[in-house]
């Protein structure tokens, strides 16, 4: 009897493993919670890359309501008007972003590293997607 109880006690570990490593082998779809947003409302037209706002990292630093309660964004991909010069007036992004509760908005680079052209939406894959290489010059022959 106590055998069986043993092989059983083995195949519920055995069972919980496998459903462990199923649970993160399968791939899941991303929710915007835990995705990248690019934010393309403006930069292409003033020739610059668009944004990558990772909004996974401030997720699993803030609540929601601290950025959509009380800094005002809304939850929709590109539903903010959102210039550098409110973001310099403190305002979005510049709420934090203003050099003393975060880096400031002198690296452009920091955010505006988008492939030019990539709409505004949720990425539910990995930064390294969005981002465009390094830039070089062409070089004359």
């Amino acid at each position: 009897m106590s055998r069986v109880t043993k092989h059983s006690k083995w195949r519920l570990v055995l069972l919980g493993a496998i459903t462990w490593l199923a649970a993160f082998s399968i791939p899941q779809t991303a929710h915007a919670e835990y995705a990248d947003v690019v934010i393309n409302n403006y930069a292409d037209a003033a020739g610059i890359r668009p944004v990558v706002f990772p909004h996974w990292f401030h997720r699993i630093r803030f609540r929601c309501k601290v950025c959509h309660a009380d800094l005002g964004f809304q939850f929709k991909a590109g539903g903010n008007k959102i210039t550098m010069a409110k973001i310099i007036d403190g305002k979005f992004c510049g709420a934090c972003h203003n050099g003393e509760i975060a880096w400031s908005v002198e690296n452009c680079a920091m955010c505006h590293s988008a492939v030019p052209g990539t709409p505004t939406h949720f990425h539910g894959s990995t930064v390294q997607r969005l981002i465009a290489p390094a830039y070089k010059p062409v070089e004359k022959q």
